[in-house]
């Protein structure tokens, strides 16, 4: 899994109190982006600097700029979501850039997909503190999920490749969805390793764009892949429709039993 900065593990040393970076004053920009939720954001960033070092989630090297490289950055990806959207983060880690958009967009909502445990626990405990009520944290992976997750959009920030990215992304859409990938210098070299891909896995349109030009001092780049009637292709749409069909004969199970439990 690739971190862009963001620390998977970390020794002790860099996760207690030595070499501990100071995080910088907020920039201007930031009450722009976040409007009244920017106290939210400002509280979230603490976070990052402190629980999210000491439990090797960010690198300490990063505190500095966290403002600007992490948070910021995601918060822009807010520019692209239609109103009322549904969203899930895949390999949510820290929770970007899942929660800078759900504070910079409290009527988008959030799924945190997160498989490891003490990641989720991370992230739940920052939702509660928050008050995040837009913002859902769901422990699992994204190929799990096909046929129980159905959402309009589906973001990704430092996760792998995109023809695995998209492989994993792609079926959780819902007809006509977005998956948006932060994925900055590579992206368009990795838009074109993955063509064959995309083009297998039900995608129609794909390009790369830069969101949050005239806002940050650098922009964020971002491949923006459109699917059709099927996301995830083929694969996906046969599971989608057999976890739908073990859906109802769960339901249908449970509607029998009650009527003998009437009955008798």
């Amino acid at each position: 899994m690739e971190t862009d900065g963001v620390a998977a593990e970390g020794t002790p040393a860099e996760n207690g109190q030595e070499g501990r970076q100071a995080l910088p004053e907020a920039p201007a920009v930031a009450r722009e982006i976040f409007g009244e939720r920017f106290p939210v954001a400002q509280r979230y960033t603490e976070l990052l600097a402190t629980a999210g070092v000491q439990r090797g989630l960010i690198g300490p090297r990063e505190v500095p700029r966290l403002w600007d490289r992490h948070v910021l950055n995601c918060a822009v990806l807010a520019e692209l979501l239609p109103a009322g959207a549904s969203l899930c983060d895949i390999g949510s880690g820290a929770g970007l850039p899942g929660i800078p958009v759900a504070m910079a967009r409290p009527d988008v909502s959030v799924t945190l997909l997160e498989p490891l445990l003490r990641r989720t626990t991370f992230l739940e405990e920052v939702v509660r503190e928050l008050g995040l009520a837009n913002v859902t944290v769901l422990r699992g992976r994204a190929e799990e999920m096909v046929g129980k997750l159905s959402v309009d959009i589906v973001t990704a920030r430092a996760v792998a490749p995109m023809d695995r990215l998209a492989g994993w992304g792609l079926p959780l859409l819902r007809p006509y969805g977005q998956m948006l990938a932060l994925k900055g210098d590579t992206a368009e070299q990795e838009l074109t390793d993955s063509r064959s891909a995309l083009t297998k896995l039900g995608a129609v349109k794909w390009s790369v764009i830069s969101v949050g030009e005239g806002t940050l001092e650098t922009s964020t780049r971002v491949v923006r892949v459109e699917a059709g009637e099927s996301p995830g292709g083929v694969k996906a749409a046969t599971r989608r429709a057999k976890a739908a069909r073990a859906g109802r004969s769960g339901k249908a199970g449970e509607g029998s039993r009650g009527a003998g439990r009437r009955r008798r």
